[in-house]
């Protein structure tokens, strides 16, 4: 009788952890500064799943959001907003030029264009060293709060790929909340 509940809880926490392996989140996070600057980096892992990968190499766009947040923390009252922003990357696949082109919204240059679908990958997952907010507008020795989410932007479908819920299940990702607190 022990060996079946050994064998049944080994089971389960395979299962478990192969569906825990599958879903995307947050990695590498780090908040630190220039001599004017506040920048972030992070990393989101676990987004491209085979099907996903399936469409893109089949023309169709994705679009990952990274929502990022800056509160100034008060013990007595309310948190205070310093800066609520969202960045997005955009991957497309040009079949006939046999390329990938990323274009991220924080970079106001033209796209970055690869044949390796592992670099656009790296480029689709990676913020580096964003510029958040200015150091000036922060207050020095006050205590600080920056949240961090990746999404993927469920719009970037086809209009008639909507329709489909199996196939919109399969690009449906969302990090949780990952929270940084520093004092500046």
């Amino acid at each position: 009788m022990p060996k079946i509940h050994v064998i049944l809880i080994t089971f389960l926490i395979f299962t478990h952890s192969v569906a825990f392996a599958q879903e995307a989140s947050l990695s590498n996070i780090i908040v630190t500064n220039t001599r004017d600057d506040l920048l972030v980096y992070m990393t989101v892992d676990g987004a491209f799943r085979e099907k996903m990968k399936q469409a893109i190499m089949s023309g169709v766009p994705a679009t990952f959001s990274f929502l990022i947040t800056l509160d100034r923390v008060r013990n007595l009252w309310a948190d205070k907003e310093v800066l609520d922003l969202k960045v997005s990357h955009t991957i497309k696949y040009n079949n006939l030029k046999k390329e990938f082109s990323i274009t991220r919204s924080w970079e106001n240059g033209k796209p970055l264009v690869t044949q390796s679908f592992e670099e656009a990958k790296k480029w689709m997952s990676e913020i580096d060293g964003i510029k958040l907010i200015s150091l000036n507008r922060l207050e020095k020795g006050k205590q600080y709060q920056l949240s961090a989410k990746a999404e993927l932007n469920k719009r970037t479908l086809p209009f008639y790929l909507h329709h489909v819920l199996f196939f919109v299940a399969l690009w449906d990702f969302e990090t949780d909340w990952f929270t940084i607190d520093f004092i500046y």
